[in-house]
C-alpha cells in the first residue's frame, strides 16, 4: 500500500468510514421507525387490546352463563347488555365506537337467531357466516388485484389508494396480507362449521371463544411482517397540502406582479 492509499491519520480514517457508518445507522433508525408506525397503525385499525376484549367478552359471558344454568334467554340478554355497556363507556369517554358498535350488531343478530330457533349454537351463527364472507372477500379482492386489507389500511396510513398505481411494492405486501387473512379465516371456518353440526352447544361455545383471538393475532402479525418489509406509504394528504400551498404561493406572486409591474 502506498502513502497515497493509506490513511495518514485517525481523523482521515474517521472521515472515510464515518459517513458510511452514519448512513447505515440512519437507515436502521428509519427502519425501526417505519415498523413502529406500522404497528401503531395496525393497532388503530383493528382496535388493539381493548377491541379484542370487546370482541370476546359478550360471547364469553354468553357461554359461561349458558354452561352454568342452560338458560338461553338469560345468557342472550346478559351478552347483549354487556355489549351495550361497552358502547356506553366509549360514548362517555368520547372514544371511537366503531369496534364496539360492530360487536353490538353481531351480538344482536346472534340473540335474534338464537331466540327464533331456541338453539344456543345459533347465537354464534351470524358471526360464523360473517367470518366466512370476510374470508371470501379477502381472497377474492386479493386475486382481483384490489386487496381488501389495502382498502382498510390505506386511509390509516394516509396513502388512500396510491399503493395501487404508485407503490407496487406496497401493493404486493397488501396482496400477501389479504391472502393470509383469507386463508386464516377460511381455516377457522373449516373447524367451526363441522362442530356447529356435531358438538353440543356448550362445547361448541368454548371452542369458538378459544378461536377468537389466536387466528386474529396471527393475521395481524403476518400483516405487520409484510408491511414492515414493504416500501413506506405515500402520504397523499401531505402531497395535497403541498400542492395547495404551492398554488397559494403562485397566486400571491401573480397578485404581487400585478401590483408592481415594474418590479
Amino acid at each position: 500500500m502506498t502513502s497515497l492509499d493509506k490513511p495518514t491519520s485517525e481523523t482521515d480514517q474517521t472521515h472515510l468510514t464515518g459517513p458510511q457508518h452514519a448512513g447505515g445507522k440512519h437507515a436502521a433508525q428509519q427502519d425501526t421507525a417505519s415498523k413502529a408506525v406500522t404497528e401503531a397503525a395496525l393497532f388503530e385499525a383493528f382496535g388493539g387490546v381493548r377491541g379484542m376484549v370487546e370482541t370476546v367478552l359478550p360471547g364469553l359471558l354468553f357461554v359461561t352463563i349458558f354452561t352454568i344454568n342452560k338458560n338461553l334467554h338469560i345468557s342472550a340478554i346478559a351478552a347483549l347488555a354487556v355489549s351495550l355497556a361497552l358502547v356506553a363507556v366509549r360514548l362517555i369517554r368520547r372514544d371511537t365506537v366503531k369496534h364496539a358498535f360492530s360487536g353490538v350488531f353481531g351480538v344482536a343478530f346472534g340473540v335474534v337467531f338464537a331466540m327464533m330457533t331456541g338453539n344456543a349454537k345459533d347465537f354464534y351463527l351470524p358471526g360464523m357466516l360473517y367470518t366466512l364472507g370476510l374470508a371470501i372477500a379477502y381472497l377474492g379482492t386479493a386475486a382481483a388485484g384490489v386487496p381488501l386489507i389495502g382498502l382498510i389500511l390505506g386511509p390509516v396510513f394516509k396513502e388512500n389508494l396510491s399503493w395501487r398505481t404508485r407503490n407496487p411494492g406496497r401493493k404486493k405486501a397488501y396482496t400477501k396480507a389479504s391472502y393470509a387473512w383469507g386463508l386464516i379465516l377460511l381455516a377457522k371456518c373449516a373447524i367451526l362449521f363441522p362442530l356447529y353440526w356435531w358438538a353440543d352447544s356448550t362445547q361448541f361455545g368454548w371452542v369458538l371463544i378459544a378461536l377468537k383471538i389466536p387466528p386474529f393475532l396471527l393475521a395481524v402479525y403476518l400483516t405487520w411482517v409484510f408491511l414492515a418489509k414493504a416500501p413506506p406509504p405515500i402520504d397523499v394528504f401531505a402531497e395535497m397540502e403541498a400542492e395547495e400551498q404551492a398554488e397559494k404561493d403562485r397566486k400571491a406572486q401573480a397578485a404581487a406582479a400585478l401590483r408592481n409591474p415594474e418590479a
